[in-house]
């Protein structure tokens, strides 16, 4: 089963870039691959957990493919855990955790498993999705140099 792990540490705290994760419709201006988003269902605890349900499109020239997942928000824990529910595959498991470093930076982990229901899918689309997901992490570094400036307020 194809895995994906990253860690690094960027100039921002762990509050801004858990936001800025956490900040899934606007996932379709600057994650490689995904066309859309749509949340269909959001609940919120008394602990500061959120839990979304939603529908992302993933598209790569004319293959273009839907898949929903829910997406648990720890904020107390800082830590974005996606867990597959329908599509294409068989398997996906997403896990995002940000942790405060001196100053004003964070290390951020990014770890993702999957694998396609279909084979032939898995074939068409597993090195772009590769490839995808070794780009997932400059692609948030880049977006919260945009949205917070080259470092960010404590936070």
């Amino acid at each position: 089963m194809p895995a994906f792990t990253s860690s690094r540490v960027v100039k921002h705290s762990a509050g801004d870039m858990f936001d800025l994760v956490a900040d899934v419709e606007r996932y379709p201006e600057f994650v490689p691959l995904c066309q859309s988003l749509r949340i269909k269902r959001r609940n919120n605890s008394d602990e500061g957990v959120e839990v979304l349900v939603a529908d992302m499109t993933v598209a790569y020239k004319v293959i273009r493919e839907t898949f929903t997942s829910r997406v648990t928000l720890d904020r107390p824990r800082l830590v974005i855990h996606v867990e597959y529910l329908d599509g294409p595959f068989s398997h996906l498991d997403n896990r995002w955790e940000f942790l405060p470093r001196e100053g004003r930076a964070c290390e951020v982990t990014f770890a993702i498993s999957y694998e396609f229901r279909s084979r032939t899918l898995g074939m068409l689309m597993g090195a772009m999705f590769d490839a995808a997901f070794r780009r997932f992490a400059d692609a948030f570094e880049q977006r919260a140099n945009v949205v917070y400036g080259v470092e960010s307020k404590a936070g």
